[in-house]
């Protein structure tokens, strides 16, 4: 890290908002350099890997993946200053001291303050970001449901590959490990079965065994075997996929 060519990078889904944050910030802090900027939590976890930067702005609420699911990434690694609309209940959670934020929309002179706090604590390690998460993560989403999974870190081979959950075309349990099938080949993760049912999207991701979840927009066709057993043939690859006779009736429409 250095104390004299900050860096940061900018992430905010809102183009307009993302542009005004650039400018403000070049002109109250015109020696912090912007070294990238995201729309979405996916991009924004890229760019963490690529710059490494000293500062991340980062809004709480973007596509592909919460601001709160890359701070959890993020933790340690960077100065974060939150970018939010939320209320004074979630506020209050940076309030801690070690954890700035801007509300929205921006004000020159919050953001100023946060500028001044985050030259001030430079030349000290990040602080950590668990108290602030788990405040944040308490905080009920606004349909009253939390968000569905929208990313996850997988191994393939000696890599951590970053995988939306739209590229994956079913997840099966692996002994300890819980296989991802992909178009372009498979991964890994340690995340057990029963936990990914709980995080995906259920209108997109069917249980069609104990051992397997399916995306539906990867199924071709459904058919029975000369024993009778329902299976699924996808959209890419050779493998077929056996259907519990429990689980058949979410066929019946199709």
């Amino acid at each position: 890290m250095s104390l004299f060519a900050p860096t940061a990078v900018v992430a905010e889904d809102e183009a307009a908002l993302r542009g005004e944050l650039v400018e403000q910030l070049g002109k109250l802090w015109p020696e912090l350099s912007i070294v990238g900027e995201a729309a979405d939590g996916i991009e924004a976890l890229r760019l963490l890997d690529q710059h490494r930067p000293d500062i991340l702005f980062l809004d709480i609420e973007m596509p592909g993946a919460t601001g709160l699911d890359v701070a959890r990434q993020v933790n340690g690694r960077s100065h974060v200053v939150f970018v939010t609309a939320y209320d004074q209940y979630a506020v209050a959670a940076f309030d801690q001291g070690a954890v700035d934020y801007l509300l929205k929309p921006l004000a020159g002179a919050r953001l100023f303050t946060a500028i001044s706090r985050l030259k001030a604590r430079l030349g000290q390690a990040p602080a950590p970001l668990g108290g602030v998460l788990d405040q944040l993560g308490a905080r009920p989403a606004p349909s009253g449901a939390r968000a569905p999974l929208r990313w996850i870190n997988a191994s393939v081979g000696q890599t951590l590959r970053l995988i939306t959950v739209d590229e994956v075309m079913f997840f099966q349990s692996d002994n300890k490990y819980t296989r991802l099938a992909l178009k372009d080949g498979e991964a890994l993760i340690r995340k057990p079965l029963k936990e990914l049912i709980d995080e995906l999207d259920p209108q997109q991701f069917w249980q069609i065994h104990r051992s397997t979840l399916v995306n539906v927009n990867a199924i071709a066709s459904v058919s029975r075997d000369f024993r009778g057993r329902m299976q699924i043939k996808l959209k890419h690859g050779s493998e077929m996929l056996l259907v519990a006779e429990s689980c058949a009736h979410l066929f019946r429409q199709m």
